[in-house]
């Protein structure tokens, strides 16, 4: 059964960093390709940054520059690092597959950025 935990949203300043985990639990986790998805107050869900499973990076153009997707297929856990967040970066983040998303979405991180 498919499951995504994520971790590690917060408060932070404008100019911040955070680093967002997620863990999944996939069994084909290593030939599978993942995605931060953000969804805002008010706004539909976005696909922010994927990761395939031959490792091709694709970034919206609102966090290239600022935001690094990578993998780590032992311990099946994707990270999203996020440096020089904006107000408007803040949103409930969300990581699932890249492609066909599982209904099964996890909780979300809270990553709220004042001004």
């Amino acid at each position: 059964q498919v499951q995504f935990v994520e971790s590690g949203g917060g408060l932070v300043q404008a100019g911040g960093s955070l680093r967002l985990s997620c863990a999944a639990s996939v069994s084909t986790f290593s030939l599978s390709g993942f995605g931060w998805y953000r969804q805002a107050p008010g706004q539909q869900r976005e696909l922010v940054a994927s990761i395939s499973w031959k490792d091709v990076i694709i970034y919206d153009d609102s966090v290239k520059g600022r935001f690094t997707i990578s993998r780590d297929n032992a311990k099946k856990t994707v990270y999203l690092q996020m440096k020089g967040l904006k107000p408007e970066d803040t949103a409930v983040y969300y990581c699932n597959f890249n492609r066909s998303p599982s209904p099964a979405w996890g909780q979300g991180a809270q990553v709220t950025v004042s001004s």
